[in-house]
């Protein structure tokens, strides 16, 4: 199932895409007169249960011609999970991207944090800081868990994951590198596009095979697969919740992969700038578009 949010006079509501279009979940409930999570913080926390009811919330409302769909072309975009708890990056989790800025390979998960302010969602503006003249994207694979995790082995890790978005990691390089802690350059508000779409765990299959793309103003500036991560998608979740509980709804950054500005030669590194229009792209999940734009 691919779950998304919309803003309606600026409250952020479940839809949900469909091959007919993305069904207004509240409206369509309310037609049929019938009770449904129209949260989708809810509806990760409810699991495959809350999935399933959905799933037959939108057969019933076809069958009886009672759907309401969300026009498209006016479609305000929401990011697909709306209230984490936890916000946990994991840095140089990428062969390739380490190799690209000299870094050794991290023998644990490298991990930091952001904030619910750094959350927007699919074809939004985003906002150069004037506090940063190295403004980078990121291109990764989001987890979202979906129960309650503590001390779980890395072989049922992935049965605590609800599902899988695209994200963009965005990144003050400067701000970053200031101090030994990154967080600096990571928590700008709006640094985190999540979606278009959280598209449930069984949709998704295996995370450590998917292809991954960046691209800027037209131009393919990342292209990979997530199996060239250090740490995968089960290893990563097991190890954070040796040391916190993870609880639905958190989202996990898993790292990008190489062809970010940093990594390029420093007479050819040309940093975000508004202007730019930049599209995270990953397979299964779908693209996520942000136009970048001057902080007034």
């Amino acid at each position: 199932m691919k779950l998304l949010t919309f803003e309606d006079k600026g409250i952020l509501k479940l839809g949900i895409q469909t091959e007919k279009g993305i069904v207004d979940v509240a409206a369509t409930a309310e037609k049929l007169s019938v009770d449904a999570d129209t949260d989708i913080m809810n509806v990760i926390a409810g699991g495959a249960e809350a999935t399933s009811k959905l799933h037959d919330l939108v057969q019933k409302a076809v069958a009886d011609e009672k759907v309401t769909y969300v026009d498209y072309e006016s479609l305000e975009w929401g990011p697909c999970v709306t209230k984490p708890h936890k916000i946990i990056c994991v840095g140089l989790n990428y062969r390739k991207h380490a190799d690209e800025t000299n870094a050794p390979y991290p023998e644990f998960p490298i991990l930091f944090n952001k904030f619910d302010n750094t959350l927007t969602g699919h074809k939004k503006e985003i906002a150069v800081p004037k506090t940063t003249e190295k403004l980078d994207y990121e291109v990764e694979l989001g987890i979202v868990i979906g129960k309650k995790a503590k001390y779980v082995s890395e072989e049922d890790a992935l049965d605590y994951v609800f599902g899988y978005c695209a994200a963009n990691d965005l990144s003050a390089r400067d701000l970053q590198m200031r101090t030994p802690q990154w967080m600096l350059g990571k928590i700008g508000d709006d640094f985190s596009p999540v979606g278009p779409y959280l598209v449930t765990a069984d949709e998704v299959g295996n995370p450590n095979d998917l292809q991954l793309k960046t691209i800027v103003n037209g131009e393919v500036r990342q292209d990979s697969n997530t199996s060239d991560m250090i740490f995968n998608c089960k290893e990563i979740v097991s190890y954070i919740s040796q040391y916190l509980t993870l609880e639905p709804g958190d989202i996990i950054l898993t790292g990008t992969p190489e062809g970010v500005v940093l990594g390029l030669p420093e007479d050819k590194q040309v940093y975000i700038q508004p202007g730019d229009v930049i599209t995270c792209e990953i397979e299964k999940l779908g693209s996520i578009t942000n136009y970048f734009v001057e902080e007034k």
